[in-house]
């Protein structure tokens, strides 16, 4: 997290020095007379805003600049003692919560937290659901299930796999039907409460040379449409390692901030099971390139959706049925 620690004041300055000599990647910014300028500045540069001054000053200039609590970054407002320190936006996906506890530990003040989570203790459901690799469908309703978890003091999960250890008051029910929160990649399943998308399948991809990323993009949504699955549950691509220089399939897998594992011809034949192409053997050697790639990419011996074929790009789907025992939970990445 890049830190700006913002500050007009003399004092405040010297507090700002102290700061940034404590907290990682920290840099101080003095704005006399250019409070506004450095905090558009920064707002675009850095992860989060530590701005000792006036709230008010803070809130007035940062108001144009907010956009979603998923993108903007944190921003806290303290004075120059070091007294309090309030998290203003981005508290809990930004960091900005946890930051104000740091600042406030080095100055020896309060960090002063008004998220309904954090005064009554409940577990924050959208640092949850991020710190399991999930997401999130339908943020409204992310939101109403925030809501229920405060009010009620409790939220009911359903989960198509095996979950970590549960907060007390997020509760694990066998039927998606009554579920506050559903952990599914099938679109097919329509509940009444909140969808969260975990990172569960695994997409092999073979394809030409020269192949568009817009291609394997397209060729990836209809493969999960004909069986389905929620394209936002790829959380991994694998292929042949001879396409490791494939710039339309590292550019889609960049986009879609994606790793990608590649494989060598000798480990992709050992793969039993697996549909095979005398084209494709020709070509690289290997008998199949996207099935036995999703297969060993996952961990697992069977396909959710066996080998389908485009134009210019071959598209098969695995799924990774223990996403938080490791070691999958050390591969879980978007």
């Amino acid at each position: 997290m890049k830190r700006a620690i913002l500050a007009i004041t003399d004092g405040g300055c010297r507090l700002a020095r102290r700061l940034a000599g404590a907290l990682p990647a920290a840099t101080v910014v003095p704005c006399r007379g250019r409070v506004g300028q450095e905090i558009r500045r920064c707002w675009q540069e850095y992860d989060a805003l530590v701005c000792i001054m006036a709230t008010g000053i803070v809130v007035r200039t940062i108001a144009p600049l907010l956009v979603d609590k998923r993108q903007d970054p944190a921003v806290l407002a303290c004075d120059e003692k070091g007294g309090f320190v309030i998290p203003l936006v981005s508290g809990h996906l930004g960091g900005g919560n946890g930051l104000a506890r740091e600042v406030a530990a080095l100055t020896g003040g309060q960090a002063v937290l008004t998220t309904a989570s954090d005064v009554l203790g409940r577990t924050a459901l959208d640092l949850w659901a991020r710190d399991l690799g999930l997401r999130v469908a339908d943020k409204r309703g992310m939101t109403r299930a925030m809501g229920r978890l405060v009010n009620r003091g409790w939220v009911s999960v359903y989960s198509e796999y095996p979950l970590p250890p549960l907060p007390d008051d997020i509760r694990p029910v066998q039927d998606p039907a009554g579920a506050d929160l559903v952990i599914s990649c099938r679109v097919t399943l329509s509940p009444a409460g909140v969808v969260l998308r975990p990172p569960v399948l695994v997409a092999g991809v073979g394809c030409n040379r020269g192949t568009a990323a817009a291609a394997i993009a397209s060729a990836l949504e209809e493969a999960c449409d004909a069986h389905g699955l929620a394209v936002a549950s790829i959380c991994r691509l694998a292929s042949i390692d001879l396409k490791q220089d494939e710039e339309g399939l590292l550019a889609f897998a960049r986009n879609a901030g994606l790793p990608i594992d590649f494989y060598h011809r000798d480990l992709l034949n050992r793969v039993e099971g697996v549909s095979s192409s005398e084209a494709v053997l020709r070509a690289t050697g290997a008998r199949g390139v996207a099935e036995p790639a999703a297969l060993l990419s996952s961990g697992q011996q069977q396909l959710l959706a066996r080998k389908m074929k485009w134009k210019d790009v071959t598209v098969a789907i695995a799924e990774v049925v223990s996403p938080w025992s490791e070691p999958d939970r050390a591969r879980r990445t978007w």
